[in-house]
């Protein structure tokens, strides 16, 4: 018999989910099996899972396979139909050590094969933290899950349910163990970040977990925030940007698109104008600070006129890592239903964002020739600047440690030490 094999698509909170996933079925027993982490993002998302369980079947055929994620929680009955499939539970159910017993016995009954209950049900997110998921150098914590918004192209509330926070206490005593094993970067991560503490007593926002963690973690030389939602964003965590140079300057921000009308179909909470001045704001009070975003192509409606009022974003918000999303229908959600954009548009509106992003990529990089950074070695060859850039050695380091080197140049897509 064989240790489970683990497959993981979509975020990295999939990742580290899936993390947590390995040690549950270890102290389970579970053996011979294999186990698929979804994600339901997009359809082309939901497509790749089932491509993906056609593959693992076909290469593991005497092994149980075992279906989970935010995919297998929108789509129970789809995955359940799939004769590759042996199993199917829920994002709350693969969190549960019970769970994993069951799927350890010699077999799964019908009670057992398809495990996904309500998830909007679920008030707490699960305690099960993983210490030390990530590379020997950076790891990631999970404080948040799920999400209170109802964006209209958006699926993942019903793969996630609603909002739920990780008490600040645990999570400053899970850095704190990270600390002492070595780690010497936390990025934060969730769904919503920026509603962290809402369903928490006396409501606290996500600066004061910033201030927390690095208040009483003073042995932390960095600390990263994964996505946030700019309109969301507090005064604790404007004066952490500002103030404290242990919190990287480099924000992935959930802009989605760059035209008024579009954020409004969207139902999004901000418009153009928030996102440029936060961007703004952010710059002045941290001028090295760097940005990423989200942004979709091809929103139903969408005119060359509104599209290309989230090309001009990549200026105006002064954006560097862009993470463009073609636009495609999730069955569900009120934008499936409204008046599609030629796929053939999309598919070109999502490459000149592309272009975009590239050329702000390479604009970055050339501006820091000659600078000198602080470099998180995560291999021997490679590593990560403060504001995420990717570094090349031009001799081996020590993996997981903070360096200190000129860049000597860039190809456009790394920079060179």
């Amino acid at each position: 018999m064989s240790a489970p094999k683990f497959t993981t698509l979509g975020c990295r909170l999939n990742a580290y989910e899936t993390e947590a996933m390995k040690d549950l079925a270890a102290q389970a027993g579970l053996e011979n099996a294999v186990v698929v982490n979804t994600c339901a993002v997009t359809s082309e998302a939901v497509r790749k899972a089932r491509q993906e369980i056609r593959k693992l079947r076909r290469d593991n055929p005497d092994s149980r396979l075992i279906v989970t994620g935010c995919a297998a929680q929108t789509e129970p009955e789809t995955f359940s139909k799939m004769s590759e499939v042996d199993a199917v539970i829920g994002n709350i159910e693969k969190m549960s050590p019970e769970t994993w017993q069951g799927l350890a016995a010699d077999f799964i009954g019908q009670t057992e094969a398809l495990q996904v209950n309500d998830i909007m049900s679920v008030t707490e997110t699960a305690q099960h933290l993983i210490d030390g998921f990530g590379t020997r150098s950076r790891a990631y914590v999970q404080v948040q899950n799920g999400c209170d918004h109802r964006c209209t192209f958006c699926i993942i509330p019903y793969g996630r349910g609603n909002s739920r926070s990780v008490p600040a206490g645990v999570i400053v005593d899970q850095i704190k163990r990270l600390v002492d094993t070595g780690f010497n970067e936390v990025v934060l991560t969730g769904v919503d970040l920026t509603s962290w503490g809402a369903d928490l007593p006396a409501q606290p926002k996500l600066g004061d977990l910033v201030m927390r963690i690095l208040k009483l973690v003073p042995d932390l030389p960095r600390l990263r925030i994964s996505s946030i939602d700019s309109i969301e964003v507090d005064e604790n965590l404007m004066h952490a940007i500002a103030s404290e140079s242990r919190l990287m300057p480099h924000l992935h921000l959930s802009l989605q698109h760059g035209d008024d009308l579009i954020l409004k179909r969207m139902k999004r909470r901000h418009l153009r104008d928030d996102a440029i001045r936060f961007a703004e704001d952010a710059r002045r009070l941290r001028p090295d600070m760097t940005f990423g975003a989200d942004i979709i192509a091809g929103f139903p409606t969408e005119t060359e006129a509104h599209f290309d009022n989230s090309l001009k974003l990549v200026e105006d918000c002064h954006l560097t890592w862009l993470h463009v999303f073609p636009y495609s229908p999730r069955h569900g959600t009120p934008a499936a239903r409204m008046p599609q954009v030629d796929g053939r548009a999309i598919k070109d509106r999502a490459a000149r964002l592309r272009s975009a992003g590239a050329d702000a990529i390479s604009r970055h990089l050339s501006q820091q020739q000659g600078r000198t950074h602080r470099i998180l070695t995560e291999a021997p060859d490679m590593g990560r600047t403060e504001q995420f850039s990717e570094v090349r050695f031009a001799a081996p380091q020590a993996v997981g440690k903070i360096v200190t080197a000129v860049i000597t140049g860039t190809d456009g897509h790394q920079l060179t030490a």
